[in-house]
């Protein structure tokens, strides 16, 4: 059975980009763990909880790495530890999917030079997009998923389930 980790915020993790891929994926008979960096309930923006299989620093082998959005996103996975988990995965060859602001973090990582990509953003705050493109990604200006080899990105839970099947279909 293929495994997904699903990186999430421990306190305001955006609901839909976790509840909705998740569901998801244990359609397609793959195995979900939800990784945060603190053990316990994790709890999302609009009140979802859900219980973390693991933290970080116990991550083991894994077939997909997903890191989900929110707004306790950049603030609990926009570090070092995070940024080393996400470049083994890509040297490893893994499925690394990222939607809304995470993409922010694969960008940090440096594994997004020279590929397409797309964030979240809004008319009146393009500073994630600014991100992607200062760490070489190219900007995909999507309201859809973007698949750029291994790396699938995604903009926000409008467009979770296209997001899931794409991760899915690569597993």
């Amino acid at each position: 059975m293929k495994k997904v980790l699903m990186l999430i915020a421990y306190k305001d993790f955006k609901d839909e980009e976790y509840f909705v891929p998740k569901g998801i994926f244990e359609k397609n008979n793959l195995l979900v763990q939800t990784v945060s960096t603190e053990k316990g309930k994790a709890i999302g923006v609009d009140g979802g909880e859900v219980e973390v299989d693991m933290i970080i620093e116990e991550i083991d082998d894994f077939d997909a790495l997903v890191l989900v959005g929110g707004p306790g996103c950049l603030k609990f996975l926009d570090n070092e530890k995070v940024y080393q988990i996400v470049e083994k995965a890509f040297l490893d060859d893994k499925i690394i999917g990222a939607i809304c602001i995470a993409p922010v973090i694969l960008a940090k990582a440096g594994i997004l030079k020279e590929r397409e990509a797309t964030v979240w953003s809004s008319s009146f705050n393009k500073t994630a997009i600014e991100i992607l493109e200062k760490n070489g990604a190219i900007y995909g200006e999507s309201f859809s998923v973007i698949q750029d080899n291994n790396i699938i990105t995604a903009p926000g839970p409008s467009v979770a389930k296209d997001f899931a099947k794409e991760v899915s279909n690569n597993l």
